[in-house]
């Protein structure tokens, strides 16, 4: 294995170990997080066609992309993680903590099992789940997949948001950028903390990667709900939403999602991807679990 940190390094090309994850491992994603987000070393492990982007400080060892901002860790190419896990222990060294963490299940167990081979115990431990729906070809047959209360709820909240707002518009592109950022600190609570100078900037420059797209939706030809979201051929992956708290009473965030569903099944996505997140309305809107798992050891 060689640790080292070069950015052009072949190896980014290489697919992602887990399928159906997003941008999340790649280096448009990663680079941008470390611009931003970085510090510490950039220590980027290449071995036998995996690569797999680290960063240590004060004698811990991380996957880039800090657990609140990124929702899939998984390493790029996909043969030997067993025996990656165990050349990682190796190429580290010992006195070395090692957290891996928003991993799935399809890496988490391969990579846990390589490190056991090299003495070091990491037992995969889930700490979050990505929250995905499978779409059908339809939007008819995904109404009528829900739960009756569920699709119920949908079409009324619909209905009110019509009324009140007339007819809910879904425009994409990074015109609406500024909205989004308003919306956001416009918020009750952290969510108005959240979108402070810093994260504006990393924000505005995920929608310069590969598949990034920014969906806001209007009432009225009035922006009252945005979203920043992903695009790949596995599906599209919902990262961030807002709403116009001024419009809450007629449900722009359910519309906003619902309309983004529509969207995903006319584009022909195969699944609708919530990410990280237990928020009940996910589970409403026919999501199920998809568990991520933490690695733990020292070396």
């Amino acid at each position: 294995m060689r640790i080292h940190a070069d950015w052009g390094a072949a190896a980014w090309d290489l697919p992602p170990a887990a399928r159906a994850t997003g941008p999340f491992p790649r280096r448009g994603f990663v680079e941008t997080w470390w611009r931003h987000r970085g510090r510490g070393d950039v220590l980027l492990a290449e071995a036998e066609g995996l690569l797999l982007p680290l960063w240590g400080d004060g004698g811990v060892v991380r996957i880039m992309g800090e657990e609140d901002l990124t929702d899939y860790h998984t390493p790029l190419g996909r043969k030997g993680l067993t025996a990656f896990g165990a050349a990682l222990v190796r190429a580290l060294g010992p006195g070395v903590r090692v957290r891996l963490d928003s991993l799935p299940e399809e890496v988490a167990f391969p990579l846990a099992g390589g490190m056991a081979a090299a003495g070091v115990a990491a037992a995969p431990v889930q700490h979050e789940a990505a929250a995905v729906v499978d779409l059908p070809e339809d939007y008819d047959d995904y109404l009528a997949a829900l739960r009756g209360k569920d699709r119920h709820e949908i079409r009324r909240k619909r209905r009110r948001f019509v009324s009140m707002l007339g007819e809910p518009r879904l425009e994409h592109g990074p015109a609406g950028f500024d909205s989004f950022v308003a919306m956001h600190r416009a918020a009750e609570g952290r969510k108005g903390g959240f979108m402070d100078d810093a994260m504006e900037a990393f924000f505005g420059d995920l929608l310069e990667i590969d598949g990034a797209v920014l969906s806001v939706l209007t009432g009225d030809g009035e922006p009252v709900a945005a979203g920043i979201g992903f695009e790949d051929e596995d599906g599209y992956y919902l990262y961030n939403s807002a709403y116009a708290p001024e419009h809450r009473d007629a449900s722009p965030g359910v519309v906003l999602v619902d309309r983004l569903v529509a969207a995903a099944i006319e584009a022909g996505r195969p699944r609708f991807d919530f990410l990280k997140g237990d928020e009940a309305y996910k589970y409403r809107t026919g999501a199920v679990a998809r568990p991520l798992f933490a690695l733990e050891a020292a070396t």
